[in-house]
């Protein structure tokens, strides 16, 4: 999971993006990158590196992102080593001078590249699922290039992308001399928001990963876009859409009930307000099992809202038992286990004075492989819980997930052909209380999800033997290498 922007029609659009990009931090932490385009000078002008977005664009390096076109990126690895070849945007020159940035996974990377190399005589630099996107939609641009019409051409050759490429991904690209663009795959897996701003008597326009993007930049959010949809805005600022796909959205679930920040919305559901609710359907569940509650309390920090509406439901005190460190990163990016035990070690501290004695009910938004919630349940109990139970707004993640969380291996996954009992008893916690299904879907509001990981059945067909075959020499690609634990 990444986090993407693209911006056309504002003066020092790259500059703009530096500050957009600290609204997407929290979706990519290992790498930035931005990519400008001045039409005056008819220059691109890239700045990209490992770390933090503070870290990577210096006050000399923001102000070499000239021009009035930009697009921008936060990004994690999917498994490995982060190398910088990997790290976007990239770049191509022909046809035309093409930047492009991406978030999420191609299922089928393997047959592309074949197809590419064998078919096409283009072949890759890099591992990265970014790479692909952007020759498909190169060698569709390049055997219509003596058509007038661009804006169809750019949609003819996305809509090739799309029947070759299977995947989740959603994209954010620009043409040098003729415009920004961007488009979903064809279930719209992965999130892109459009917003906009006036300008004279049209509009600047903005793509982005989440709308809080808009709200910094001073846009309004106009409307998501749709899945297998391509928007095309030209650098007369006219906008052009063609809808290339009719298949069933299937937004994922996840991004809701952790990857999204508070302030976004999706499909119309606020993440905020949908947290809130799966926090009054969980208190239901809780009732149902008659526990003896003394304190509610969240594991920072994406569960901050569910457990507070479970509180008040429940009528009990909503207590911070778990001080976050705000200067550890998540700590689900983190390849290596032992450096993640260390990381969780050093990200949560426990306040010993609201715990003590106390039969505590922790409240999380889910739970994948389990060692993380072990060991806060242990620190829980080292503090002087009496008991310590857990709920999570998420059923149990039983199936891997390709579509750009990285758990592929479901025998990690700590519900792995367990029972709830068995789960609890693995996880060391007094009960254990799951949100079910289809009351997910009730605290979301919609019923056409991809919830993949937690029912079995897959948007995007995909066979696990290939998929962990390629995975396995991918270092380059955007989806997730680790997950909430």
């Amino acid at each position: 999971m990444c986090g993407v922007v693209g911006l056309i029609g504002e003066s020092k659009a790259g500059e703009k993006l530096y500050p957009a990009l600290f609204a997407l931090q929290h979706r990519g932490q290992d790498a930035a990158g931005i990519l400008s385009y001045d039409f005056e000078r008819s220059q691109f002008h890239l700045e990209k590196d490992l770390g933090l977005v503070e870290d990577v664009f210096t006050p000399e390096r923001q102000q070499r992102l000239k021009g009035s076109m930009a697009i921008g990126h936060t990004r994690y690895s999917t498994i490995g080593t982060v190398d910088k070849e990997d790290l976007q945007p990239l770049f191509l020159s022909y046809p035309y001078g093409m930047g492009m940035i991406h978030n999420g996974n191609v299922t089928n990377y393997d047959e592309v590249v074949s197809y590419l190399r064998d078919r096409k005589q283009r072949w890759t630099f890099s591992r990265n699922d970014l790479e692909i996107l952007m020759h498909m939609t190169a060698v569709g641009l390049a055997s219509r290039k003596d058509s007038p019409d661009l804006p169809k051409n750019l949609a003819a050759s996305v809509q090739e992308l799309l029947e070759k490429v299977q995947g989740a991904y959603s994209a954010v690209g620009m043409l040098a001399e003729q415009g920004l663009f961007a488009f979903c795959d064809s279930h719209g897996i992965r999130p892109m928001l459009i917003g906009r701003k006036k300008n004279g008597d049209k509009y600047s326009y903005c793509f982005a990963s989440e709308k809080q993007v808009f709200f910094g930049l001073g846009f309004e959010f106009w409307r998501d876009l749709g899945p297998g949809e391509l928007a095309f805005i030209d650098k007369d600022l006219n906008f052009h859409s063609f809808n290339l796909s009719q298949k069933k959205a299937r937004p994922c679930m996840f991004e809701w009930i952790y990857f999204a920040g508070s302030e976004t919305e999706w499909h119309g559901r606020p993440v905020y307000e949908t947290r809130l609710n799966l926090g009054q359907i969980l208190a239901e569940e809780v009732q149902k099992k008659g526990l003896d509650v003394d304190v509610v309390a969240p594991v920072p920090d994406t569960s901050r809202a569910a457990a507070c509406r479970l509180a008040e439901v429940l009528e009990k005190p909503y207590r911070e038992v778990l001080i976050k460190n705000r200067y550890v990163q998540r700590s689900f990016i983190i390849n290596s286990p032992e450096l993640r035990k260390m990381m969780v070690n050093l990200k949560l501290s426990p306040v010993e004075s609201e715990i003590r004695g106390k039969k505590i009910l922790l409240v999380d938004d889910s739970i994948v492989r389990g060692t993380t919630s072990a060991r806060i349940i242990q620190l829980l109990r080292d503090a002087g819980a009496e008991k310590v139970y857990l709920a999570s707004t998420c059923p149990p993640i039983r199936h891997p997930c390709f579509y750009g969380i990285d758990f592929p291996d479901g025998e990690s996954l700590v519900a792995y052909q367990r029972t709830e009992d068995e789960i609890a008893k693995a996880l060391t916690v007094d009960a254990l209380v799951y949100l079910p299904l289809n009351r997910l879907k009730e605290g979301i509001g919609l019923q056409d999800l991809c919830s993949a990981c937690l029912d079995g059945e897959y948007p995007v067909p995909v066979s696990t033997e290939d998929f962990l075959k390629t995975r396995k020499h991918n270092t380059g690609g955007d989806g997730k290498s680790e997950v909430p634990l």
